[in-house]
């Protein structure tokens, strides 16, 4: 097995092959970078497939956004998040937001465009809904954490939102706990949500 020194060397002599001539700092940090961007495809966990918006998600995309905020991604299990959200709810996988409330108020169903159509890992589609149901302590300002579900693994269909600013609606506030992917959202929070929009609007 290779050390780390010897696979970084490796990398190193295929990116800048024997010519001769040193290399400058400046092309030795593009390369990096350009290597860095190219182990993850900006497609990697998006749906080739047609995902067909209702009239409210379309509505939704059209709007200014009310937030932007880096996105970091976090999981429960092996070293990750464990235990209920600041809330007291279980924290559900794709739904889940830690926020810091002094920027985005808690209790707040945001909907965040960039992840509408995101292949999860069960195969279905993300709707781009999100709730605000946590906080943490390194969240300060301009940062959310999106919850992923359990174990490293989770991270992998949304790990192109890691590190990205991301552009938030505000669809309303919402009341209990985030509706788990086996439940729809109740005709009382989706009006309640609605009236929320046009009230804010």
């Amino acid at each position: 097995m290779l050390s780390s020194a010897a696979a970084l060397a490796l990398i190193w002599a295929m990116a800048f092959p024997a010519s001769g001539e040193p290399v400058s700092y400046e092309a030795a940090v593009a390369a990096d970078r350009a290597a860095a961007v190219s182990t993850v495809s900006a497609d990697e966990g998006s749906s080739s497939d047609a995902f067909e918006l209702t009239d409210e998600q379309e509505a939704l995309m059209g709007q200014n956004a009310d937030w932007s905020a880096s996105a970091r991604l976090y999981h429960a299990g092996g070293g990750g998040a464990t235990g209920n959200d600041s809330l007291g709810c279980r924290p559900i996988a794709m739904r889940t937001v830690a926020v810091d409330p002094r920027y985005i108020p808690r209790r707040t169903r945001l909907f965040i465009p960039e992840t509408v159509g995101l292949r999860m890992s069960d195969g279905a589609l993300h709707d781009g809904y999100w709730y605000a149901s946590d906080t943490g302590g390194a969240i300060k300002g301009q940062k959310i954490d999106l919850y992923t579900g359990h174990g490293r693994g989770s991270m992998r269909p949304a790990m192109r939102l890691n590190m990205r600013t991301l552009t938030i609606v505000d669809a309303g506030n919402f009341d209990g706990c985030p509706p788990s992917w086996d439940s729809q959202p109740s005709a009382t929070l989706m009006a309640s949500a609605a009236d929320n929009i046009g009230a804010s609007q």
